[in-house]
């Protein structure tokens, strides 16, 4: 058996761009990504506080530096910039795994 358990999480991360004719995803600064170790085209979920949207996708690298957060393509739908987001990424384990485990969190 495994679980599906938080792994790493961006709290209230701040929409600064939203990029409407774009493939999808989300792009993200890559030292909040490295923060909380999720990887380029890793699946997110995705939950906008301001709206209560809620959508998956993808995490895809921006600017270094940039503090991006830009929803791209579709999810340019979802929010607005300027609103606050909670991303999300999950990961499997066994039982024995999960009891050792701690998400990594970065807060905004």
């Amino acid at each position: 058996m495994t679980l599906t358990l938080l792994k790493a999480k961006l709290h209230r991360i701040k929409v600064t761009e939203s990029c409407l004719d774009y493939e999808g995803s989300l792009s993200l600064d890559p030292d909040d990504m490295e923060a909380v170790g999720i990887v380029p085209y890793e699946k997110i979920l995705v939950a906008d506080v301001k709206n209560g949207n809620r959508f998956e996708t993808y995490a895809i690298e921006g600017a270094r530096g940039s503090h991006v957060c830009c929803l791209n393509g579709a999810a340019a739908h979802q929010g607005k910039v300027g609103d606050r987001l909670i991303v999300m990424a999950f990961a499997q384990m066994t039982p024995e795994e999960a009891a050792a485990h701690a998400p990594k969190v970065k807060h905004f």
